[in-house]
């Protein structure tokens, strides 16, 4: 078992390994194997990777993220510039998102709706991360094989 100090290390040469994290912008703190992450970032997508990275670390049983989004100073941070980038992203990946709805309020993105496979799903909510001005993605799609629906 790695002590507090030991496993506050691997996570942050974790976190600085990953090319998607800013590290010097995310505090760690771990005790008993649970890990605290601190601090801003630009995107959901780069705090989904810290998240990501540190729950990579061997010996982190548990994780509380309190990585701030901060969107200050951009200009696609819209709900509806949000709504229109979801929508444009799941046609440019050629995702068949005619089984979703989107749903956009204050930078959360809420996905509903079904697909047929666990793919799918995973792809929408990857795809949503990766745009600006997202602050977080619920994904509630549920998953439907074709011939059960």
């Amino acid at each position: 078992m790695k002590s507090d100090r030991e496993l506050q290390e691997a996570v942050e040469k974790e976190l600085g390994s990953d090319p998607n994290v800013r590290a010097e912008r995310i505090g760690v703190v771990a005790k008993n194997g649970v890990v605290q992450l601190s601090g801003e970032v630009g995107s959901f997508g780069e705090k989904w990777a810290a998240d990501r990275a540190a729950l990579r670390v061997a010996g982190v049983q548990a994780l509380a993220s309190e990585i701030k989004v901060n969107l200050e100073g951009t200009d696609w941070n819209s709900d509806e510039y949000i709504a229109r980038g979801v929508m444009d992203s799941f046609e440019w990946n050629h995702l068949d998102s005619r089984g979703i709805k989107i749903e956009v309020s204050d930078g959360w993105v809420t996905l509903q709706g079904t697909v047929q496979t666990e793919h799918q799903k995973e792809e929408a909510a990857r795809f949503v991360r990766l745009l600006g001005g997202v602050k977080g993605v619920v994904n509630s799609i549920f998953v439907i094989p074709k011939g059960f629906g």
